[in-house]
């Protein structure tokens, strides 16, 4: 007897921990999203924002602020608070017809409204460490931000165009794929204000979480943009735009 207990016991696997749901943004706070961006009614939309969208926002935002440990920003609940209003002054800016789940598109702006708080705490960090030195720097520091200005003025400059060419291609002939790359390319132009975007590791990121697709089916459907990007960037430099 003893030994058939032994085998019983070393039969038994342990279960695998599940992950745990995402209660707080079900679908019938996306669809409350939805909602919200097509009504015009005041009063239906103060209820979709006090029962469903508010709660989730609140849940939503901190958790961000736990899980990127964001808590050691100064006046974090302040700032807390602060991103809470202003996801609601962006809400109708969400565009179910582009692609992405209300909860990917406000989750990606979230993370990136604090992580530009975090860069802007970390130049104001530099700035007083520096401040010393100021009078001794003042040349090379004028110089060098005159030239990053311009620099800066021209790739902005270089976007914005190409977002106008990229709004004018035809559509219609897309493959699925294609279609939710593109229109993701579109979400984060749409955003650029809110979503700082510096390297291509995060704008492969952005696009996985907003389209659904893996690296390697974004990486397909980039590829057919790429020669009108290149037409677009060769009259660019031959200044024909």
């Amino acid at each position: 007897m003893p030994k058939t207990n032994q085998t019983n016991q070393t039969t038994q696997t342990p279960k695998k921990k599940r992950r745990k749901k995402n209660h707080y943004f079900t679908q019938d706070h996306e669809n409350a999203i939805i909602r919200y961006c097509q009504t015009t009614c005041i009063r239906e939309r103060t209820d979709l924002y006090v029962k469903w969208i508010e709660p989730a926002f609140n849940e939503m935002v901190d958790k961000i602020v736990f899980t990127y440990k964001f808590t050691n920003l100064p006046n974090i609940d302040s700032l807390r608070d602060e991103c809470k209003i202003w996801l609601m002054t962006i809400l109708d800016k969400y565009d179910p017809s582009k692609g992405s789940k209300a909860f990917s598109y406000f989750s990606v702006i979230t993370k990136n409204w604090f992580i530009h708080k975090v860069k802007r705490q970390q130049r104001k960090n530099k700035t007083e460490v520096n401040f010393d030195n100021l009078a001794k720097n003042y040349e090379e520091q004028y110089l060098s931000t005159n030239e990053s200005y311009l620099t800066e003025r021209e790739e902005n400059e270089f976007w914005d165009l190409f977002y106008k060419e990229l709004k004018s291609w035809d559509t219609s002939q897309m493959k699925e794929n294609d279609l939710k790359v593109y229109q993701a390319i579109c979400v984060l132009f749409d955003s650029k204000e809110e979503i700082q975007i510096f390297n291509k590791k995060a704008i492969y990121l952005y696009l996985r979480e907003i389209t659904g697709l893996n690296t390697k089916q974004i990486v397909n459907s980039l590829k057919k943009f790429k020669k009108k990007y290149y037409y677009f960037t060769q009259n660019w430099n031959n200044g024909a735009l």
